[in-house]
């Protein structure tokens, strides 16, 4: 279904937000899952692997400022979506806010790992035999997320939104 001008314009405020939200949430899933539940890279473990303790500590550091980065685009987010809510006009929509926050995370996926996987090759997703593949399947990961969070934004539908109490 084709969404109006006017609904789209008012929708924006809670896309933006879940944008930010899932830019931020993102950043948390790889940072936590990859860096340090399933320990495969840290940021920069491919130009400084953890084979000395000067080398952890600075890993250690970098990925403590990976996670500050992704704590702010979170209260980002938090922020906007409480302004947001504070807009009558803005129409409330669970295909909306999950669609724009799949959008969030697949964009943080496909840029963080065409910069700093591809581009700059400072970590890869697994390092080994397979990185080329584990590095691309991240990067199919993001675009997926992007388009998955694009066509629930396309089917969110003004009429089916659901009020919040203000």
């Amino acid at each position: 279904m084709e969404v109006n001008r006017e609904t789209a314009h008012r929708r924006m405020p809670l896309i933006v937000s879940g944008i930010f939200l899932g830019l931020g949430l993102g950043g948390f899933v790889d940072g936590i899952l990859l860096h340090q539940i399933l320990q495969w890279h840290h940021m920069l473990s491919n130009v400084r692997p953890l084979k000395t303790d000067s080398n952890i500590d600075l890993n250690m550091a970098w990925d403590g400022l990976f996670h500050a980065f992704d704590w702010i685009l979170t209260v980002i987010g938090i922020a906007l979506l409480w302004r947001a809510g504070s807009q009558e006009d803005v129409p409330w929509s669970p295909h909306t806010f999950v669609g724009s926050i799949l959008m969030g995370a697949g964009l943080f996926n496909f840029v963080e790992g065409l910069i700093d996987h591809q581009i700059l090759g400072i970590h890869h997703v697994k390092p080994g035999p397979h990185q080329l593949a584990w590095d691309l399947g991240f990067l199919l990961s993001g675009v997926l997320l992007i388009v998955v969070g694009w066509i629930m934004l396309q089917n969110s539908q003004d009429s089916s939104h659901v009020e919040m109490k203000h």
